[in-house]
């Protein structure tokens, strides 16, 4: 056997740090690691500073959002008093650096919120995503330095809840489709006009408050290959024009945030709050929907993780023909693929996150992948687990039934299952050695 020398291996890791490992080297090719510490790293917690904010996540759900939960849900109401407390936290805009108020933390940082919040209030956590991925972490990337200084820390206080609006009555996955549009006056101000549907906080009350804060993509003009050219805007609550066109109820699930309509008649908006150039909504939209397809997966972990903890619980308490039901196959069967596909889904959650790049997109294929796999896993096993504890599970108070009807919104909203399954079909054709890495 060849003799065993030492040789140093160096790599960056997220925050640009350099970490440094002694392998053991044969001298005949072989790099195997003869040290066991590589086998510690937790891929969920890969930082001291993960598992903190992990640790105190788990007990300001366990004291603050699961005693609303049921309640809010059941009556269709945004909990917008807790919501400001996340920015007392330093959970609001947890990806914008520090400058800025935010917590200048990773995608990793944003799957554990998303994931811990979820694993008690997924509508809740949902009003979250759309104020902290959707708004705030767009504008930390994509907004000037006027615009990130100004607004930034009213969203990372709390002081601004915010939401971003593409979806139409006639438009959703055909983006290009939109037909809001913005015309630019002689003053340099711009006049917006159309509506907006399904928009996460678009209202923040019962009352039709808008929005403080709404990431606005319009349709400006037309390219040279005859494309719509979209404009991304920055609107604000009191700008002449903006209004709240209805708040939506009776939904299926996310019922703990609000979902509205938002209306633009003649809405004046300056020439400060263009976000970039005319026509760079693309740039803009592509950057931020991997981290949205994440945090959105990642929901979906939160959701399975209650659903099994639940079922799996359950089946050592509930006892038919004198043993617990746990010994019955048909229950075994249920508990086995949850917890094999929850493991699954943690693993390429964070394997996910953790190449996530906040400032450019260039991980399509597995932030669709990631969805596409983890929202349908996720209504699997609270189905599962609704069918394991029977008229109990059928029930709100054992808040199985509630993660059921929440899960389905994950397979929808931030791109449907099957733009998830043509964009990952389009890039391996074009990428197919993704398959060999």
């Amino acid at each position: 056997m060849a003799s065993a020398t030492r040789r140093s291996v160096g790599w960056i890791c997220a925050n640009g740090c350099t970490v440094k490992s002694d392998l053991p080297h044969t001298g005949t090719g072989d790099t195997t690691p003869m040290s066991g510490d590589w086998r510690e790293l937790d891929i969920a917690n890969p930082t001291e500073e993960h598992a903190m904010l992990r640790e105190m996540l788990r007990d300001f759900v366990l004291e603050e959002v699961e005693p609303q939960a049921l309640e809010h849900d059941r009556d269709e109401r945004f909990n917008a008093e807790l919501f400001r407390s996340l920015g007392d936290q330093g959970l609001l805009g947890i990806s914008v650096p520090d400058e800025y108020g935010g917590g200048g933390m990773d995608a990793t940082a944003v799957a554990i919120i998303n994931e811990e919040l979820s694993y008690s209030d997924p509508g809740f956590c949902l009003a979250y995503l759309a104020h902290d991925q959707l708004m705030a972490n767009n504008l930390a990337q994509n907004g000037s330095e006027e615009q990130k200084r100004r607004i930034l820390p009213k969203l990372c206080s709390g002081e601004w809840i915010g939401c971003m609006a593409m979806s139409e009555p006639g438009y959703g996955t055909d983006a290009l489709g939109m037909q809001t549009n913005a015309l630019q006056r002689d003053d340099g101000n711009w006049v917006i006009n159309g509506r907006k549907m399904w928009i996460t906080n678009g209202s923040i009350d019962d009352d039709g408050t808008p929005a403080d804060a709404v990431w606005l993509y319009a349709r400006t003009g037309t390219d040279k290959k005859g494309r719509a050219e979209i404009t991304t805007f920055i609107v604000e609550n009191g700008m002449p024009g903006y209004s709240v066109g209805q708040k939506i109820y009776d939904k299926l699930g996310m019922r703990a945030s609000n979902t509205a309509e938002l209306v633009f008649d003649d809405c004046i908006v300056p020439a400060g709050n263009i976000v970039g150039e005319p026509g760079e909504s693309m740039i803009h939209m592509m950057r931020n929907l991997e981290l949205e397809r994440l945090g959105l997966a990642a929901m979906g972990l939160g959701i399975s993780r209650r659903c099994l903890s639940a079922m799996n619980r359950y089946a050592s308490e509930r006892e038919a023909f004198g043993k617990q039901i746990r010994e019955f196959g048909q229950i075994q069967r249920h508990i086995g693929e949850s917890w094999a596909e929850y493991r699954a889904m943690r693993t390429y959650v964070y394997d996910t996150a953790r190449q996530i790049n906040l400032s450019e997109a260039g991980n399509r294929l597995d932030s669709d992948g990631v969805k596409l796999y983890g929202t349908t896993a996720a209504k699997n096993i609270a189905d599962r687990a609704i069918q394991v504890m029977g008229g109990y599970g059928y029930v709100g108070e054992y808040v199985v039934e509630r993660l059921w009807r929440d899960a389905k919104l994950l397979e929808i909203g931030g791109g449907t299952l099957e733009g998830h399954q043509k964009n990952i079909a389009r890039d391996l054709a074009d990428d197919s050695d993704a398959i060999e890495r």
